[in-house]
Order: C-alpha cells, then sequence, then structure tokens
C-alpha cells in the first residue's frame, strides 16, 4: 500500500508538472513560425540607401521595393533580436537584354562586420537575357552576448548590400528592379547563451545615451527601428523551464526511491501468538 501511494504522489506530480511545461513552452512553440506578417497597408518602403547610412529602413515581414541601376549598392536595415535566425531573400528583375551578370547579396551586422551564411545562394549568375535572379541569404541564430574577438551575430540593426560584381561596360547603367524581404524563425531556448549586451547594436544609440545623460534635448539616432515587442533582456528563455523540470523529475526521484528503501528495510512485524 505505501509503494501504491507513492507511485500515485508521483504519478499526480509529474502530471502536474507536465501541464505547467505544456503551458510554459506553448508561447515559444507558437513563436517558431516568421516574427512578422507581410505589410498590408502600402507602407513598405519603394527605394533604397546607396550606403550604411543611409540604408532604407524595412521591418521584417515587409517587401521593399526600390528601382535602380546596375553597378549601384542598393543598401536596407532590419532589426533581428536575441534567439531569432533571420533569412533575407532578394530579387532583382533585369533588363530584356543584357550580357551575362553575377549579383550578390551580403548582411552586415550593427558593427558592419560582414556575416557568413548558413546556407543559400548569396551569389548567383543570371545568362544572358535571364528575366531576374534570385538571391538568399540564411543567417545563423542571433545570440545574446558573445566575446569581443567573435564573429557571432549579435542583436541590433542589420544592413543588407544588393550589387552586380564584375559587371561588363556595356551592361552598367541599366535599369533593373529589386526586391527585398527578411524573415526570422525564433529559435528559443536551444540558442540561449548565459549574458547579454548592456544595448541592442544600433546606430546611434551612444549618442542618444550621452544625449540623456546631460538631459538635452538634441540626439542623434540614426536608426528608429526595433521588434515590436521591443528588445529582449537576453537572460530568458525556455531553457529555464526544461532546467525547472528537470530538478523536480530529479527531487521526485530521490524522495521515491527513500521511501521505497525504507518502508522495504523496515523489519516485518510479527502478529502475537504466531
Amino acid at each position: 500500500m505505501r509503494i501504491t501511494r507513492v507511485l500515485n504522489v508521483m504519478g499526480g506530480a509529474l502530471l502536474g508538472l507536465g501541464l505547467a511545461l505544456g503551458l510554459a513552452v506553448a508561447p515559444a512553440a507558437a513563436d517558431s513560425t516568421p516574427s512578422a506578417s507581410p505589410s498590408d497597408d502600402g507602407s513598405a518602403p519603394t527605394e533604397a540607401g546607396t550606403s550604411f547610412r543611409t540604408a532604407t529602413e524595412v521591418e521584417q515581414g515587409q517587401t521593399a521595393t526600390a528601382s535602380g541601376s546596375t553597378g549601384d549598392y542598393l543598401y536596407w536595415s532590419f532589426p533581428a533580436d536575441t534567439g531569432q535566425r533571420p533569412t533575407v531573400k532578394a530579387t532583382v528583375k533585369l533588363p530584356d537584354e543584357h550580357v551575362t551578370q553575377t549579383w550578390q547579396l551580403d548582411v552586415y551586422d550593427g558593427l558592419r562586420r560582414r556575416q557568413a551564411c548558413q546556407y543559400g545562394a548569396q551569389t548567383r549568375t543570371a545568362a544572358q537575357g535571364t528575366a531576374s535572379v534570385e538571391l538568399a541569404c540564411v543567417l545563423r541564430t542571433v545570440r545574446a552576448w558573445s566575446e569581443p574577438w567573435a564573429n557571432d551575430p549579435l542583436p541590433g540593426t542589420y544592413y543588407v548590400r544588393l550589387t552586380a560584381v564584375d559587371l561588363k561596360a556595356s551592361d552598367l547603367g541599366l535599369p533593373v528592379e529589386a526586391e527585398l524581404r527578411a524573415d526570422s524563425k525564433d529559435i528559443g531556448g536551444a540558442a540561449a547563451v548565459d549574458g547579454s549586451l548592456a544595448k541592442p547594436l544600433v546606430p546611434g544609440i551612444a549618442v542618444k545615451s550621452e544625449a540623456e545623460e546631460d538631459d538635452s534635448s538634441a540626439s542623434a539616432v540614426l536608426s528608429s527601428i526595433e521588434p515590436d515587442d521591443g528588445w529582449a533582456s537576453g537572460w530568458w528563455s525556455d531553457r529555464w523551464v526544461w532546467t525547472g523540470l528537470g530538478a523536480a523529475l530529479a527531487a521526485l526521484a530521490g524522495i521515491g526511491g527513500y521511501t521505497l528503501t525504507r518502508g522495504s528495510g523496515r523489519p516485518r512485524q510479527v502478529p502475537p501468538g504466531a
């Protein structure tokens, strides 16, 4: 009977922990889809910048468009937060008559460090007469913190540069149409690390902080975009839920083992008169 009661208690506790885990992890599971939906209000940008400082700001989920010429550098920027794995896609519509062209998509973080792509066609060559070329770059998961010498992607502004490389003189200045879209997949606690940045890598944030300390109204904020729910603090992730569940299971296992051992080691009582 004692063993049965112990098993019932442990079963009830495990059921309660399972329900609590399901409630805690459910929001994280719902966030595994792209972090933003396409913009339907027509607010998506219709032009691109020509440098890092003039990069056009794009929210995740928006499809930005721009007109340009072969030989131009087209720049956009978008925000990416801790735990996200950004995917950048670009489509270039080429003129009817052109020779072979090679287009390249580069992504830089808030420190203007070029970030490597995990996979995706970052560079593609369009044969003569090809109507369009599609490029893609899937970055590594954005980390909350990194060593100063590392090149890990960190939360903040990310820059996208689209251009044609090794152009023939006959193709310089031909009109092109470009589309760009950035999305992210929420990886969650699987990519969590200990530590976080004091501030996201956003241009102008240092000047803004100095202005706030001086109680001055002037601030040189070059980037105004951020995730819909604000920048993450970097310390919370669903990894804490799994850690707590493991600790609770270990405690229950210890209690159950102690109870079973104590019950089996008790001497058997002999009824009087036996």
